[in-house]
C-alpha cells in the first residue's frame, strides 16, 4: 500500500482513504473528492467539473499516491452535479475505459435530460427565471453560464452501472450502505460503513456553509420538506466521521445536523418576514434575504431557487400563498 502523504491538496482522512480536493472557478472554491484503496483497485467518490486546473489536480494526487490510471477500478458518483459528476468521463478515458462509473439511474436520467438535450432545458429554465422575477440582462447571463457549464461535464462517461439505495456497494476494502440522500439533489446518494462508523456524505451535510437546497425546473416538489426528512433519518446512524463533498471532515455529526435544521428554521422564518401584503416574487425576498451585493450572477441563480423551495414549504404548511399573474410567480401572506 502507498505510504501516507500529506500535500495541499492530497490528504489522508481514514485508512486507505485520502481526500482529494480539486478547484472550483466559483464562490465555492473547492470540492471533496475521495481515493479509496482496496486489494482490487482504487476506487474514485467524486470527480470535480472538468476544467484544466481540476484535471492537473487529479494527475497529481494520482502521482503523490503512486497510482497508475490501470490501477482505477470504479468511479462513484453521489450526485448529478456538476462538480461532483464533471470528470468522470474524463477519468474513465483516462484509465482506457477499463472502470465501470456507478450512479443512481435517477441522476443518470438528470444528465441526459439537462447536459444532453440542453436546448429543452434551457426551455424550461428560461420560463423559470421569468417567473421567478429576474430581470432579462441577468437571464440571458444565467443562460449562457448554463450553456458554458455543459461543456464542464464532457465527455460523458461510456459505461455505467446503477446504484440502488437500500443496497450495499464495495468500495475499496470496504462495503457500504447505499442510502438514499434528497433536497440538494433528487438523485443524491450517500454510503455509510457500519463497521467503522464512516459516511461518504456527499453534499448533504457540510461543515462550514448549508447546502443549497434549491427549486429548481426539473426538482421534484417539496426538496426542502425531503431535505429536512433526510436529515432526520440519518441521525439514527452512528457516525464517528463523516467525510463531505466541501469544507472539513464533520466528527460531531448529529450535532451538525441539528445546525442544519435549526438554520433552515430561521430561514422559513426571514422568508415569511420578507414578504408583503401587496405581493413579490420570489427574486425580490431572495435580494432582502441574501447578501446580493457580493453575489455573482452564479450565486444569485443559487439564492433564488434556495428561495423558492422556502417558499414552496411555507406554501403547503399554509401561511402563505402563491399567486399566478401573467407568467410571474407572486407570494403573499395568507391571512
Amino acid at each position: 500500500m502507498p505510504k501516507p502523504v500529506q500535500t495541499p491538496h492530497v490528504t489522508p482522512v481514514a485508512k486507505d482513504i485520502f481526500q482529494v480536493r480539486l478547484p472550483l472557478p466559483f464562490a465555492l472554491t473547492s470540492v471533496n473528492c475521495y481515493l479509496l484503496a482496496g486489494d482490487e483497485g482504487w476506487t474514485i467518490v467524486d470527480t470535480g467539473l472538468n476544467t484544466s486546473r481540476a484535471r492537473a489536480a487529479w494527475l497529481a494526487a494520482f502521482d503523490e499516491l503512486q497510482i497508475r490510471p490501470a490501477d482505477i477500478r470504479q468511479i462513484v458518483l453521489t450526485h448529478s452535479h456538476p462538480d461532483h459528476y464533471g470528470l468522470s468521463g474524463w477519468l474513465q478515458e483516462l484509465a482506457n475505459f477499463a472502470p465501470q462509473v456507478y450512479m443512481t439511474a435517477q441522476a443518470d436520467e438528470f444528465v441526459r435530460y439537462v447536459w444532453h438535450v440542453s436546448d429543452t432545458w434551457q426551455s424550461l429554465l428560461r420560463s423559470y427565471l421569468q417567473r421567478s422575477g429576474l430581470q432579462p440582462s441577468m437571464e440571458t447571463e444565467i443562460l449562457t453560464d448554463t450553456t458554458l457549464m455543459r461543456e464542464r461535464v464532457q465527455p460523458f462517461p461510456e459505461q455505467i452501472e446503477y446504484l440502488v439505495p437500500g443496497g450495499s456497494v464495495q468500495l475499496g476494502n470496504r462495503t457500504f450502505q447505499i442510502i438514499k440522500a434528497e433536497g440538494h439533489s433528487d438523485d443524491q446518494v450517500v454510503f455509510y460503513d457500519p463497521l467503522d462508523k464512516l459516511l461518504l456524505a456527499g453534499d448533504q451535510v457540510l461543515m462550514r456553509i448549508t447546502p443549497n437546497i434549491g427549486l429548481w425546473p426539473t426538482t421534484q416538489p417539496q426538496p426542502l420538506r425531503r431535505y429536512l426528512a433526510s436529515l432526520t433519518g440519518l441521525t439514527n446512524l452512528e457516525v464517528n466521521l463523516a467525510l463531505p463533498g466541501h469544507g472539513r471532515i464533520i466528527t460531531d455529526f448529529r450535532g451538525r445536523i441539528q445546525e442544519l435544521i435549526t438554520h433552515h428554521d430561521q430561514r422559513l422564518e426571514q422568508m415569511l418576514a420578507a414578504v408583503e401584503p401587496q405581493g413579490v416574487t420570489a427574486y425580490e425576498i431572495s435580494r432582502r434575504v441574501f447578501k446580493y451585493d457580493s453575489f455573482s450572477t452564479h450565486e444569485i441563480r443559487f439564492a433564488v431557487a434556495e428561495t423558492l423551495a422556502h417558499l414552496e414549504y411555507l406554501v403547503a404548511e399554509g401561511r402563505l400563498l402563491q399567486l399566478d399573474d401573467e407568467d410571474l410567480w407572486r407570494f403573499v401572506p395568507n391571512r
